[in-house]
């Protein structure tokens, strides 16, 4: 599987083209206790949650070394609109996000190249940045995310397993079918309903895809450098055979989930299932209002050859960048602020406990358990499955059609129903690349 991990490291440099600045060495004045560094920094934040924390840090930054750090939120929906019209202004942003294909297309220009940097240099992973074809790093994720299968080991255990009993797909498909044939007996089913309605069908046409988006970019990452104009659905077979397994074991008819209706995170925090597709930000809400203390995250096991190395799926959209137009002592004051949060004991631990995780050696550990057990699997050398699904063309319509292809699979479980979804998997991809593109 060193192979895999090699293939995905390559896959994560290339997913994202960014044209940027030209590289500068680190400005060391402003280092903690030099109250006469020059320059300024003006963070454009793209977290409106986070505004009182980094409200917070502008303030003990500036305490401590006497560089200005102004921090603006943009309101939530509004970041492109916002960066737009500030980067127009005399005193732009010098910190800004460049987090997803469409934001590097409009922005790249504005990146410099933090290749080499003090802050880059702290990364525990290259897994979240975004380089441009030749290779310049454009921007470093400051936080991610991850999403998987959430398991109940409590309500595992009861049912006669413990987490190292599955490790493919063929071992997670035969726990689940025999927790599903003793539901009445255990009190308790596999799978949580997997309802199409809009407030849940982003995780299987959106989360789950991912694996045959991302295994086909594995096999051919070249195609994959920008988004495709077509996809082969090498994969569907995979994609298939988790769906089958959510729906076929799980207490709601397959046919009632086009209706909707259903809360799976009720299901789970009420210990009705064990398991549950979902990601990390769950897990305040499941430990929190719920009260489940035993929970762990495991791969989208597929049943593609060596899975068993899998880890989870892993990314970002929140990526730090630095406006290679700003003043060169602007753009030195910005990346030292910025190595300051991710190495600051304080600091790491105040944006840490704000953002979840970041991806840094001397940030502080994340209390949340799920991206603990991604970093898990990555520090046992398993491979992360990036967030590929970003590239889905014209992405509501494209869902849409999917959805409405899974509903007519569900209710009446043929090939015929199932070739329906391919083709609006498929085919819909080509489609709506063409509607997007032109």
């Amino acid at each position: 599987m060193k192979k895999y991990l090699a293939l995905i490291l390559a896959l994560v440099m290339s997913l994202s083209l960014v044209a940027c600045g030209d590289q500068k060495d680190d400005q060391k004045a402003n280092e903690e206790g030099d109250t006469t560094a020059a320059g300024s920094v003006y963070w454009l934040n793209f977290k409106p949650e986070a505004d009182a924390t980094l409200q917070k840090v502008a303030s003990m930054y500036t305490e401590k070394t006497g560089v200005p750090v102004t921090v603006v939120t943009a309101a939530s929906g509004t970041y492109n609109e916002t960066l737009t019209a500030e980067m127009d202004k005399s005193t732009p942003p010098t910190l800004f996000v460049v987090g997803n294909q469409a934001a590097i297309d409009t922005w790249g220009d504005y990146c410099y190249d933090l290749t080499g940097t003090d802050v880059a240099n702290e990364l525990n992973t290259d897994a979240y940045n975004l380089y441009d074809a030749d290779g310049k790093l454009c921007s470093i994720g400051y936080c991610y995310e991850c999403y998987g299968i959430i398991v109940n080991e409590d309500l595992l255990e009861k049912a006669g397993y413990t987490l190292a009993d599955i490790t493919n797909f063929d071992s997670l498909k035969a726990v689940a079918e025999d927790i599903h044939a003793r539901a009445g007996e255990l009190g308790f089913d596999a799978f949580t309903s997997s309802s199409m309605s809009d407030d849940s069908s982003w995780r299987f046409t959106g989360h789950l895809a991912n694996l045959e988006y991302y295994y086909e970019s594995v096999d051919d990452p070249d195609a994959w450098k920008e988004c495709p104009s077509s996809i082969k659905g090498t994969y569907m077979q995979n994609y298939k055979n988790l769906w089958d397994l959510y729906i076929n074991n799980s207490a709601v008819n397959p046919a009632d989930l086009a209706a909707g209706g259903f809360d799976a995170a009720d299901e789970f925090g009420k210990e009705q299932a064990v398991f549950y597709q979902n990601g990390s930000w769950e897990w305040s809400k499941l430990t929190g209002d719920y009260g489940l203390d035993n929970l762990s995250m495991i791969p989208f096991y597929c049943g593609v050859a060596g899975e068993e190395n899998a880890g989870l799926n892993c990314g970002t959209e929140n990526c730090w960048a630095v406006n290679a137009k700003a003043s060169e002592e602007d753009i030195q004051a910005t990346l030292a602020f910025m190595n300051w949060m991710v190495t600051d004991p304080e600091v790491s631990r105040m944006l840490v406990d704000e953002f979840a995780a970041m991806p840094y050696k001397q940030a502080a550990e994340s209390t949340n358990g799920f991206l603990a057990d991604a970093n898990d699997y990555a520090t046992n050398g398993n491979y992360i499955m990036p967030w590929v699904t970003n590239f889905q063309p014209n992405v509501d319509a494209y869902r849409a059609a999917l959805v409405a292809a899974m509903n007519q699979y569900d209710a009446d479980q043929t090939d015929a129903n199932w070739e329906n979804v391919k083709t609006a998997f498929v085919d819909g991809w080509a489609t709506q690349y063409a509607e997007a593109n032109g």
